[in-house]
C-alpha cells in the first residue's frame, strides 16, 4: 500500500507543475500575488480585457498569455528597484475567468478523419471531447483511437498547440476535457498493426 502511494505521490509532482507551467493566464481571471519579503503588497488581483494587472509599486504589467512563472518572474523584476535585493514573489491563479453569455451560444467544432460523420458540429456549453465524438457518430472501424488529436489555437499569441487523447486506457488528455470555439478533432487511420 504505501508503494502505492509513493507511486501516486510521485506522479503528482511530476504532473502538478506540468499541468501549471501549461496554463495560460487569460482575461477575467483572479491572480493571488504573494511578496515575501512585504505581506503589505500580497493581494488578489483581476486580469483586465487588455491582459494586464495594475500592481502596487509595479505599476501596469501584461500578463495576458503568460503562465504564472513568467507572470511572477515580471512582476518580481519590476519591484526589485523599490527592495534591497530582488523580492520573492509567487503567483497562483487563485479564480478563472466567469463564463459570459457568448459562451452560451453553440460553439463550432470540426471533426476529421476517421469519424462516422466528419465535419462541423454545433456544440453546446460545456461539452467535452468525448462528447464531440459521439456526437459526430463515433469512431469507424479504421480509426486509430489510440492517437486521436485535439488541435486548438491559442487566441494570445496564434499558435496552434496538439493535444493527444487515448480513447482505449484514457491516458494523455481527458475526455472530459471541455472544448473551446474552433478546436479540431482529428482521429488518424489506424496503422496495420496498431
Amino acid at each position: 500500500m504505501s508503494k502505492i502511494f509513493s507511486i501516486l505521490t510521485a506522479a503528482l509532482l511530476f504532473v502538478i507543475p506540468q499541468l501549471a507551467a501549461a496554463y495560460s493566464i487569460g482575461p477575467g481571471d483572479t491572480l493571488h500575488v504573494d511578496v515575501l519579503e512585504d505581506p503589505n503588497l500580497s493581494r488578489q488581483v483581476l486580469v483586465l480585457p487588455d491582459g494586464t494587472i495594475n500592481f502596487p509599486g509595479a505599476g501596469t504589467i501584461k500578463v495576458g498569455g503568460a503562465t504564472p512563472a513568467a507572470a511572477q518572474n515580471t512582476i518580481a523584476d519590476r519591484l526589485a528597484p523599490e527592495f534591497a535585493s530582488r523580492p520573492s514573489v509567487y503567483v497562483s491563479v487563485a479564480g478563472l475567468a466567469p463564463e459570459s453569455e457568448q459562451t452560451e451560444k453553440p460553439k463550432n467544432i470540426y471533426i476529421m478523419g476517421e469519424i462516422a460523420k466528419p465535419g462541423l458540429v454545433e456544440a453546446e456549453k460545456g461539452v467535452t471531447l468525448l462528447q464531440a465524438i459521439a456526437q459526430a457518430g463515433g469512431f469507424t472501424r479504421f480509426a486509430a483511437t489510440k492517437r486521436v488529436e485535439l488541435h486548438r489555437v491559442d487566441p494570445n499569441t496564434g499558435r496552434e498547440r496538439i493535444y493527444i487523447y487515448n480513447y482505449r486506457n484514457g491516458q494523455g488528455l481527458s475526455g472530459a476535457t471541455p472544448l473551446a470555439k474552433g478546436d479540431v478533432i482529428v482521429v488518424p487511420e489506424r496503422r496495420l498493426f496498431e
